[in-house]
């Protein structure tokens, strides 16, 4: 009879790197299942930067996200680049990640102060 161990751990492979990028852009998650960080990102920005891009990169794992010189594909729905403000906070996979974020940050900050 054959079963399956699972580590009590998880394993993240996701490689990041730092590099130049405009002004104003923090992060970038590719559809390579890379993320790139802009190399002037503090210290104490960077890891909410990952956290923020991995979240992208799971998105386009799912599906649910993907991307190309042109369009935007979410959940179906083919989005003109030209269309978009990249990054803005209205964009569906944007709002989706916010919330998430939200949460998250009440449930650490009632944590802490408990």
């Amino acid at each position: 009879m054959a079963f399956k161990l699972t580590p009590p751990f998880s394993i993240d492979n996701t490689p990041i790197y730092s590099v130049d990028m405009e002004d104003g852009v923090l992060g970038k998650a590719n559809n390579n299942g890379t993320i790139i960080i802009n190399k002037d990102v503090s210290p104490n920005k960077m890891q909410e930067v990952i956290d923020h891009e991995m979240i992208h990169i799971d998105q386009m794992r799912r599906g649910d996200l993907d991307y190309d010189n042109k369009n935007v594909y979410w959940k179906g729905r083919i989005i003109p680049r030209s269309s978009i403000k990249e990054g803005a906070k209205n964009l569906p996979w944007e709002k989706k990640l916010i919330i998430k974020q939200n949460k998250t940050n009440v449930r650490f900050k009632k944590s802490t102060t408990a």
